[in-house]
């Protein structure tokens, strides 16, 4: 298993913060964000890890000598950060074409490692996250689900559903359907929508898949949050680093 995670945008959405430091950068706990998917990642056995990185790009370089300790973490860099993440997709094509199993990670997500044990460990050879204590609106990246199924993906569903939850950001992939993946992203990229989220080149792919490739797993309960806003920040001192495992506080 491989890891790709997505640390290249800048947060304009937190204000001040966003525009002087990545988001992979916030400390919580005295450990940046990176610091902490690093380490569960080596704790759960994933050697390989790609770095997709763009703004203040060599303050991340410089976090990861920082951390590396011995091991080897790539680095994709997107010069053209500042468009939409579908971007930052195609740069990680030779990443994701690499072979076997690969994860995909959002960068800016706090979070208990239950939710990678589960990804790892699901019987699911292409696999979502979904929290289903999704908070109303359009802000939320929502996965649908019709018949036990994932049926569509984004934050303003087209598809019919019986229910739908919250996209963690993070995703597990077969080495076929990552090639898929590269495919839809170039696609987007060629049509000149350079300003798309990455979601929607994964959106493409499953919905022309057949029924049953992709699942889910379903994390209600355990305590994560994305890092968008200003309240997120203190949201995530105040509400879910307490809620962590010990040893990831």
């Amino acid at each position: 298993m491989r890891a790709v995670i997505f640390a290249a945008g800048m947060g304009r959405r937190l204000g001040a913060a966003g525009r002087r430091t990545p988001k992979v950068l916030l400390r919580f706990g005295g450990r940046s964000l990176l610091e902490r998917h690093l380490a569960l990642l080596a704790e759960l056995g994933v050697a390989a890890v790609t770095v997709a990185i763009g703004f203040e790009a060599e303050r991340v370089r410089a976090e990861l000598a920082r951390l590396e300790g011995g091991r080897r973490v790539d680095t994709v860099e997107n010069a053209a950060f500042s468009a939409g993440s579908v971007t930052t997709l195609w740069c990680l094509r030779e990443a994701l074409r690499a072979g076997g199993e690969v994860m995909i990670m959002d960068g800016d997500v706090l979070y208990d490692r239950r939710m990678l044990q589960r990804l790892l460990a699901s019987e699911h050879e292409n696999c979502f996250l979904l929290d289903r204590a999704v908070e109303p609106g359009e802000e939320p990246m929502k996965l649908a689900v019709r018949d036990g199924q994932p049926v569509d993906f984004r934050k303003t569903l087209e598809q019919p559903y019986d229910y739908y939850g919250e996209s963690v950001g993070f995703f597990r992939l077969s080495e076929a359907i990552a090639a898929r993946l590269v495919e839809a992203a170039g696609q987007i990229i060629d049509a000149g929508r350079r300003d798309e989220y990455f979601e929607e080149a994964l959106r493409a792919v499953l919905l022309t898949e057949p029924a049953g490739r992709f699942g889910f797993e379903d994390v209600t309960g355990l305590p994560w949050i994305e890092i968008d806003f200003p309240d997120d920040v203190s949201r995530a001192e105040r509400e879910i680093l307490p809620r962590l495992l010990p040893a990831d506080r």
